[in-house]
């Protein structure tokens, strides 16, 4: 893993990005907060800098969400497996911008699922699994979506290439 100052300067403008975010774009649902922003940071992070860089992020977010009372235990696994996902697709199935919106597999599949079945019941919060894929499928195709369209944009403008090594 190629470690530069780009890469870290990149990673703390998207941790900043999604804590700053997190209050002003979410919608609360049962006990999860929805955030579109960090699906959004998920997908542009693991096309540009990969699944560890990424995974990170979204661990880095969800700590000062969780611990600022922005967010909840659901950030975890709601954030990082979809960035993990998107990293891993990118990397070794298929270098495309694309792999962005596979984000959801991460999330819904992966992530809403030990959400009902491991998180929901240790806070004594229990749904059904379809309450989970519902709404984490709610907030991350729509941010993945505008991951999509963000990392267009940035190499349209050729800015892309020159952000990470």
């Amino acid at each position: 893993m190629k470690v530069s100052s780009k890469r870290v300067a990149l990673t703390a403008v998207l941790i900043s990005i999604g804590v700053v975010l997190a209050p002003i774009v979410y919608f609360p649902i049962g006990p999860t907060k929805c955030y579109p922003i960090q699906h959004m940071i998920n997908a542009v992070a693991g096309v540009l800098l990969g699944p560890w860089y990424a995974a990170g992020i979204a661990t880095a977010i969800g700590i000062i969400r969780y611990t600022s009372g922005f967010g909840t235990i659901f950030a975890f696994p709601g954030g990082i497996p979809g960035a993990l996902v998107v990293g891993l697709v990118h990397r070794y199935i298929r270098r495309s911008d694309y792999a962005a919106l596979t984000e959801p597999i991460g999330t819904v599949v992966i992530g809403a699922t030990l959400s009902a079945l491991v998180f929901a019941p240790l806070i004594g919060r229990v749904k059904p699994l379809a309450f989970f894929w519902t709404f984490f499928a709610a907030s991350s195709i729509p941010g993945c979506i505008l991951g999509f369209i963000v990392i267009k944009m940035l190499r349209r403008a050729e800015i892309a290439e020159r952000l990470v090594d």
